[in-house]
């Protein structure tokens, strides 16, 4: 599987990811870039000599010149969540920092796959649209992976059933306003146990930041799911973030729906919600919509 896949940001959720794929080896070569080039080198080395045991891909560091070509562009670009931080006061400022990265990745890799992981996701994942000439099916924001990765757990463990067979999923904004659609889940709870578990979701993140500082085990197996679909072609359904055009009577959005995920990179899929969680997926697409009129995107 010759396929090259370049790292835009080698911080703690970059490198990690890194990491991930050296792990499963399903590229060729991975190419790792941040500003700070000290971290990306060290980085890169730590990665390298871990090799050995993991897989034959190769890693190095560079410039957005060594970028060129690349099949699947993942950018994690930003600055990160702080304790007590939402993830849309970050908004702004990592909005700027897109904007400077993608035009100089869109012309060295003109056909690649654009993965987005900086948050928060949803408005990033919009403004790459509004920035780049991609096709909408190359764009792909990591949207409700992560949160639907969280409940599959967090349902495995109240109910005993194997995490495989936990078929669920979480849609919207990766944030605040996510929709947990119930009736798409194969996992009958009480209606107090389905509050708990969305309050642990939601809290989740918070939870981890607050005790370590970062989140960066989970995000990584997330993108590198969406990874190995892409090179593998599985067509796997994930909820990532996309361009809405009219779905459920919303537009010109980008949140988290179930799309086929595989070598072209994605493609909706259609599904039927109760009419509360139509409700709640609009309040969540509003939400967004809100915050990226008040910023320059």
């Amino acid at each position: 599987m010759n396929k090259k896949v370049t790292i835009i940001g080698a911080g703690r959720v970059g490198s990690t990811i890194a990491y991930t794929l050296m792990a499963k080896g399903n590229v060729n070569e991975i190419v790792l870039i941040d500003i700070d080039k000290a971290r990306a080198d060290a980085e890169t080395l730590d990665i390298k000599q871990s090799s050995i045991f993991l897989s034959e891909t190769s890693i190095k560091s560079g410039s957005y010149e060594d970028s060129k070509d690349s099949d699947i562009v993942i950018i994690t670009s930003g600055i990160s969540r702080k304790v007590g931080q939402s993830r849309l006061e970050l908004t702004q400022t990592n909005v700027n920092i897109l904007k400077s990265i993608t035009k100089q990745v869109e012309k060295l890799s003109p056909n690649a796959i654009f993965v987005l992981v900086s948050n928060p996701v949803d408005i990033l994942t919009y403004c790459f649209h509004k920035f780049t000439t991609v096709p909408e099916n190359r764009i792909i924001g990591t949207g409700t992976l992560l949160d639907t990765m969280r409940l599959k757990v967090r349902l495995s463990e109240i109910t005993g059933t194997p995490i495989k067979d936990v078929n669920s999923i979480m849609l919207g904004e990766h944030g605040d306003s996510c929709v947990f659609p119930w009736s798409l889940s194969n996992v009958k709870l009480s209606e107090n146990e389905k509050q708990e578990v969305e309050e642990f979701v939601k809290n989740s993140g918070a939870s981890i930041i607050s005790g370590k500082g970062a989140t960066f085990y989970g995000i990584a197996a997330a993108v590198s799911k969406l990874v190995d679909c892409i090179v593998l072609d599985t067509n796997e359904v994930l909820p990532v973030s996309v361009m809405l055009s009219g779905e459920f009577g919303i537009e010109d959005v980008c949140l988290g729906l179930p799309c086929r995920v595989g070598a072209n990179g994605k493609e909706k899929v259609e599904i039927k919600l109760s009419e509360s969680e139509e409700v709640a997926l609009k309040n969540s697409a509003s939400k967004l919509k809100d915050i990226i009129s008040q910023i320059e995107c």
